[in-house]
């Protein structure tokens, strides 16, 4: 791990905003949402750390100020180090940080996926629209006030909305809300499960 906490140790001496972060795995930092990208770009072409793993969302509360942050890891494929990156962001109304996407062309779908989740933007995307969900959904699945049983939502294909009777839906799609028994000792039981497992069944192939 010494590269990573040399390249930790570099970025703290150039850039005054960057400071450490908590963490029991990989070396961490805290970034200025303005200071991301360059700090990330130091990273890739100043101390080998040249494949990006992950981008993800993390909201904290809708107390919390700030109330999003956003979490790069990155990895070299040479010295076999994680450093891990975050950044606040700017404003909890509309969240923003910059794309990493200049740096690496991976990030695009990363950061699609974060933005379709969180709603967190990432000015300088050269295409951000929702991967997940359909672009017209109004709401954001992994923020903390998305209901776990989903919102009931109006489904824009007519298809789907044939298989349905009201035309409408709460995601997740199947078989939800999901329950946990509570007090089990078993992890396998304990472990939440849906209502409605009906699609899991087995079913006879067609013709059989």
């Amino acid at each position: 791990m010494p590269a990573a906490l040399d390249a930790i140790a570099a970025v703290k001496g150039r850039w005054a905003g960057v400071t450490d972060r908590a963490s029991l795995d990989h070396p961490a930092v805290n970034v200025p949402a303005s200071d991301l990208v360059a700090v990330l770009r130091s990273l890739k072409e100043e101390h080998g750390f040249d494949m990006l793993v992950d981008v993800s969302g993390v909201d904290w509360s809708v107390r919390a100020n700030p109330r999003f942050t956003v979490v790069y890891h990155v990895f070299s494929t040479v010295g076999h180090d994680y450093v891990r990156v975050a950044a606040d962001c700017a404003d909890a109304g509309a969240p923003e940080v910059p794309s990493a996407t200049g740096l690496w062309p991976g990030a695009d779908w990363h950061e699609r996926e974060t933005y379709d989740m969180f709603g967190i933007r990432f000015t300088g995307h050269p295409d951000l629209r929702r991967i997940l969900m359909w672009d017209e959904y109004p709401h954001f699945p992994l923020r903390k006030d998305f209901p776990l049983a989903g919102i009931e939502t109006t489904l824009p294909d007519a298809e789907v909305v044939a298989e349905t009777k009201t035309g409408a839906i709460a995601a997740p799609m199947m078989g939800g809300p999901f329950v946990a028994s509570p007090g089990e000792i078993n992890l396998t039981e304990a472990e939440p499960r849906a209502k409605d497992e009906s699609w899991t069944e087995r079913r006879p192939k067609p013709g059989a």
